[in-house]
């Protein structure tokens, strides 16, 4: 006899990995989708804990003749990363020698942040993507940052001197995404910035935002900033969902409509 009720949005499971229609026995899970659970749980929590291999990352990004610089936030291990946030926005005093001024138009930043999978299997072909669409951009090194958070790039950017600093980043893992990556971009870098001085693009990898959309989507974002000379909460993406950029005519602002 089967026990399991099956939900009837069963068929909506089809087209998305959120934890929908799991079906029920008596008020319980059914064993199948408790460990489903378990398995996705177990992903997020060694998504945040286990250690970045930064020799691989490192390798993928010198393989696209990148300049890399190894840094280290002010956080000396894990556990004290998770506990003091404020120690992952700074550097720690041996990396602020390592970084001299190299004026650049802009500077990338890869952090492990609270994934190290997300780094790991997307930081490189990302920026494969990217680095062919950028023209007229001169770029400087690319500080590989261990137990860093979004607003170490504030610090890196000022010391390199660079006018941009793009930070990818693993974000907070969640039970259906354990490697999803953001790019955080900041114009005129600073320690002091604030999140309303970013702009976001958040879950960079197949499953989610493809490579290519999100490579556009920084794309614009980045002349924009050049062409305004500001970013964050005044600069808006005007791209679909492809980082296509917007038709002239559906955005009214600049139609005059």
């Amino acid at each position: 006899m089967n026990d399991v009720i099956k939900n009837p949005w069963g068929e909506l499971r089809r087209l998305t990995a959120a934890r929908i229609a799991l079906g029920r026995v008596g008020t319980s899970l059914p064993t199948a989708a408790h460990l489903d659970f378990q398995y996705d749980h177990a992903r997020a929590r060694d998504a945040v804990h286990r250690p970045l291999d930064a020799e691989a990352v490192a390798a993928g990004l010198r393989a696209q003749n990148l300049d890399v610089l190894r840094v280290h936030s002010a956080a000396p291990d894990r556990a004290t990363y998770l506990q003091r946030p404020d120690l992952g926005r700074r550097l720690d005093d041996a990396s602020r020698v390592l970084l001299h001024p190299q004026p650049c138009d802009l500077a990338f930043v890869v952090a492990d942040g609270l994934s190290s999978f997300a780094i790991e299997n997307h930081a490189a072909p990302f920026l494969a993507t990217l680095l062919p669409m950028l023209k007229g951009f001169a770029l400087g090194p690319v500080a590989l940052a261990l137990q860093g958070r979004v607003a170490l790039g504030d610090e890196i950017g000022a010391l390199l001197q660079a006018k941009i600093v793009v930070v990818l980043i693993g974000e907070r893992p969640g039970l259906s995404s354990p490697d999803s990556m953001g790019l955080y971009l900041t114009w005129a870098p600073e320690k002091g910035r604030t999140d309303a001085d970013r702009n976001c693009i958040s879950n960079i990898r197949p499953e989610g935002l493809a490579y290519e959309a999100a490579a556009r989507k920084t794309l614009y974002l980045l002349g924009e900033a050049r062409r305004l000379s500001y970013s964050g909460v005044r600069l808006k993406d005007e791209t679909d969902a492809n980082g296509l950029t917007l038709a002239r005519e559906s955005r009214p602002e600049l139609s005059g409509a």
